[in-house]
């Protein structure tokens, strides 16, 4: 009998102290990346970028030549999850070019998939040129 009591008491501490958790399903980043693993990310979507560099200064007669942008000054802005657990993502970054030794011309945001698809791209600022 004294072991029933102690295996019941013993179930019964078991089951009063246990918390159950709950998970959802996260699709966006909220936390920061470490720096070293966002500038392998952005170095690793050069591609798309320069295309989307190219593509939105195509028209303007004021860029200037030679037109480039840097991994260290982008900024990722978002990183979504598109088709849920395991599925595709959707990087969001905020790309400054520049020009000559580091003269920023143009802000742009600029949507890449992490497979490295161009999705879509938006001119943000234009920065007044420098005269030397």
């Amino acid at each position: 009998m004294k072991k029933l009591v102690v295996l019941f008491i013993t179930f019964f501490i078991c089951m009063h102290f246990n918390n159950l958790v709950y998970s959802a399903t996260v699709n966006e980043t909220d936390s920061k990346l470490c720096d070293a693993l966002g500038v392998a990310l952005i170095i690793s979507l050069s591609e798309p970028i320069d295309v989307a560099i190219a593509k939105i200064y195509q028209g303007d007669k004021e860029a200037p030549g030679g037109l480039t942008w840097a991994p260290y000054t982008t900024k990722i802005l978002k990183i979504k999850q598109t088709n849920g657990i395991g599925g595709a993502y959707k990087v969001t970054l905020q790309v400054s070019s520049y020009y000559g030794a580091h003269n920023f011309y143009g802000e742009d945001e600029i949507v890449v998939s992490a497979e490295g698809k161009l999705i879509s791209f938006k001119h943000l600022k234009t920065y007044p040129k420098v005269k030397y």
